[in-house]
């Protein structure tokens, strides 16, 4: 004669919605591309103020990574307004994900505003008629001082992140656990292509400039 089990049997577990689990994807795909954007901006922004170390000798260097730097920078805000923009929007995975600290979230439209105008100046510095140089290096040098305040805020508090996101896309270990690594890799050589076939062109006006600010080459 046989006996049916009377045991209790564990529930099953609820499974994990597919739109949630492609949504949760998708956070971690945009984190780790700000995160390696990030990365390769602190070594840049590294490289840029040794130049300014020695700015006249240096001054067509500070060109180029500078303008190295902006399609990195574009890059950065487009990701993070993304996530701005789909939290802000209610969608449940950025919901999860959670928002910066509050001073990082009150401190983000201040650095928005300073890096803008820090590299409008300086770019502006290579266009303009050579007698408006002068007031709009003052403006270049001012807006510079206020970011690099609000900047060193801003990477103190998103190191930790950084350091830990920007390899995700690299190691094999984690490379494949979301989709798209190759992609993001990608896109961060793009730009930077881009900021390097701008920032050439360039770099015979940086000689210029030094007609209309003397003192620089000295």
């Amino acid at each position: 004669m046989a006996y049916r089990s009377t045991s209790p049997t564990a529930p099953p577990r609820p499974r994990t919605p597919v739109r949630s689990r492609r949504g949760d994807a998708g956070v971690e795909a945009n984190a780790r591309l700000t995160g390696s954007t990030a990365a390769v901006l602190l070594v840049l922004l590294a490289v840029e103020g040794l130049t300014l170390l020695r700015i006249g000798p240096l001054l067509k260097a500070h060109v180029l990574v500078g303008m190295l730097l902006v399609p990195p920078v574009l890059l950065k805000l487009t990701s993070t307004g993304y996530r701005f923009t789909r939290y802000y929007l209610g969608s449940p995975a950025y919901r999860r994900k959670g928002p910066p600290a509050p001073l990082l979230r009150l401190l983000g439209p201040f650095v928005v505003v300073l890096t803008v105008v820090v590299f409008a100046s300086g770019i502006g510095l290579l266009l303009v008629p050579v007698h408006l140089r002068s007031q709009l290096l003052l403006v270049h040098k001012a807006s510079f001082v206020l970011w690099f305040v609000a900047m060193v805020v801003h990477v103190l508090g998103h190191l930790l992140d950084t350091a830990r996101l920007a390899p995700r896309d690299y190691y094999r270990a984690t490379r494949r656990q979301v989709a798209g690594a190759g992609l993001r890799q990608w896109t961060i050589a793009a730009a930077l292509g881009i900021g390097f076939a701008i920032g050439v062109p360039l770099l015979p006006r940086a000689g210029a400039f030094f007609q209309a600010i003397p003192h620089l080459g000295r």
